[in-house]
């Protein structure tokens, strides 16, 4: 297929004809403006506007999208193309879907030879898209706040594994200092040297951390649950509202907007916080319970509770009654010891997000959703794989309610920023307020076993020549309140083929500019 998708235009902008028109009424309103008195006050409001609205910038960034090649593999002839949109912040809620009154690319992609690259692109027009007022990252007072994880020294450290910049950004301002959360760090099986060095890492990042030695012979389930009196304990505690237990691979992705949610919540009584998975089947195979890598929130007079229940809710029963099949289970552990000894029971809080669902996640990511937390992003043998860290960085510019908001423009396309721009050649003849079942369940899939927790699913459309997605891989902080992001599509990519064959021939590269 080509790589064109825009339908021929009479009045379109490379049209000689029409070029000559645009020209001529260019020179009458030239001639026009001449024959008005240039007032101090038309002059001041026009600096005002070229300070305030500058013209896109058009050149080929040519060091920039090499870097690009490079690391993730395109080939030398690409498609490209740039648009700036300038967000402007009002008094509006967040929609799942907001409309754009305009063509996202009304022209064709540039055909760009990265061995012999252009000195500019075609020059779209900036689009200007009302957002939802909300916080940027750094704003947010997480004091009440102290999180609790285990994990591993390789881990922390090894670069596709490594949490390190995730907790950052929620952890810190963005700028190398503690936003008042603190987090409790647990390496199994470290050695004096690396539980220094993790320390050193972590605090050179600006996050307040502790970081003890966990023993690898004691109970997988049973290190889970002797975490929170850990956290308990901690001398610290004295200030906190709330103690908190995730995974490694737990990410909250708008810590104003937890700390906002976690306000409506009277902490000085008994509550523990936290969500399901979206797998009824694990549900259950487990139990009605919080599942941890959502993140699982207690009060802090709970907490005291289960510390002091803490031995009656290790023995060798308890442990052996938390194996369901699946070796003993820290979840399992922690709701035995709550459920048989008091009559607190979970607070669901569905806006926290378990993920516990294999293949391709875009589906969930392209919903419009607004998580709290988000998990199982880093990949591996049967998890899937998301940029979240890249992708959350757009709440630098238009707040933190701008990730994962849906845009939908006039010319079928859909932004869900932070995560994909996807474009439907077809028309979108569908209920985009579904969720696209691009993913599945494991390890049995009967088809119902997400729709109690993410609603019944739509059909996917990947191999229908009815989707093509271009998604994000990195975003820059451009200051200022700016930001770049960069989304890609690999033409060899099988999900956008139709009846085997590719919809582009070609690696393409589409960059947004959010700015203010």
């Amino acid at each position: 297929m080509a790589a064109s998708f825009s339908q021929t235009k009479c009045f379109h902008p490379r049209n000689t004809f029409m070029r000559l028109i645009v020209l001529s009424i260019f020179g009458l309103i030239a001639i026009a403006l001449t024959m008005r008195a240039p007032t101090a006050e038309r002059i001041h409001k026009f600096k005002q506007q070229l300070a305030t609205h500058a013209a896109p910038d058009c050149s080929f960034n040519e060091t920039h999208i090499q870097n690009l090649q490079m690391r993730y593999d395109l080939t030398d002839s690409i498609e490209y193309a740039r648009r700036q949109i300038r967000y402007l912040p009002q008094d509006i809620k967040r929609k799942s879907l907001t409309k754009i009154d305009d063509e996202l690319f009304p022209e064709d992609f540039d055909e760009v030879n990265l061995k012999s690259p252009p000195s500019d692109i075609t020059c779209l027009k900036e689009i200007e898209l009302p957002v939802p007022k909300s916080a940027r990252p750094g704003t947010a007072d997480a004091r009440d706040f102290l999180f609790g994880v285990s994990t591993t020294y390789k881990r922390l450290t090894e670069a596709k594994t490594s949490p390190m910049l995730e907790w950052a950004h929620w952890l810190t301002d963005g700028n190398g200092k503690s936003n008042g959360g603190g987090l409790i760090l647990r390496l199994v099986d470290a050695s004096e040297e690396q539980l220094d060095e993790a320390r050193k890492r972590l605090t050179s990042l600006g996050i307040d951390v502790k970081v003890y030695h966990s023993d690898s012979s004691i109970e997988m389930a049973q290190r889970y649950l002797s975490l929170l009196p850990t956290l308990y304990n901690d001398a610290s505690r004295k200030n906190r509202k709330w103690l908190v237990m995730c995974d490694d691979d737990t990410f909250f992705p708008s810590m104003s907007a937890l700390v906002n949610r976690f306000s409506e919540y009277n902490h000085k009584s008994d509550l523990y916080i936290g969500t399901f998975s979206e797998d009824i089947s694990n549900i259950k195979r487990h139990g009605s319970q919080a599942f941890g890598g959502a993140g699982v929130f207690f009060s802090i007079h709970l907490a005291s509770v289960i510390t002091d229940l803490y031995e009656d809710c290790i023995t060798p029963k308890k442990i052996k009654e938390s194996d369901t099949g699946w070796g003993p289970q820290g979840d399992i552990l922690l709701r035995k010891c709550i459920y048989e000894h008091t009559e607190i029971r979970l607070t669901l809080l569905r806006d926290l997000h378990q993920l516990d669902i294999v293949g391709d996640p875009a589906g969930f990511y392209e919903s419009g959703v607004a998580p709290l937390s988000l998990h199982h992003f880093k990949g591996g043998p049967i998890w899937t794989k998301a940029a979240v860290y890249e992708g959350a960085k757009v709440a630098h510019a238009c707040g933190e309610d701008c990730y994962l908001q849906r845009f939908i423009s006039n010319d079928d396309f859909v932004i869900s920023n932070g995560f994909s721009i996807a474009y439907y050649p077809k028309g979108i003849q569908f209920d985009i307020n579904q969720v696209e079942r691009t993913f599945g369940a494991a390890p049995e899939d009967f088809g119902y076993n997400l729709d109690f927790m993410l609603g019944p699913q739509r059909g996917s459309l990947t191999k229908t020549g009815r989707k093509v997605a271009w998604e994000l891989r990195e975003s820059t902080n451009l200051g200022g309140g700016s930001v770049l992001q960069s989304y890609i599509r690999k033409a060899d990519d099988k999900r956008w083929t139709e009846d085997g064959r590719p919809l582009f021939d070609k690696d393409g590269v589409l960059e947004l500019v959010w700015v203010p």
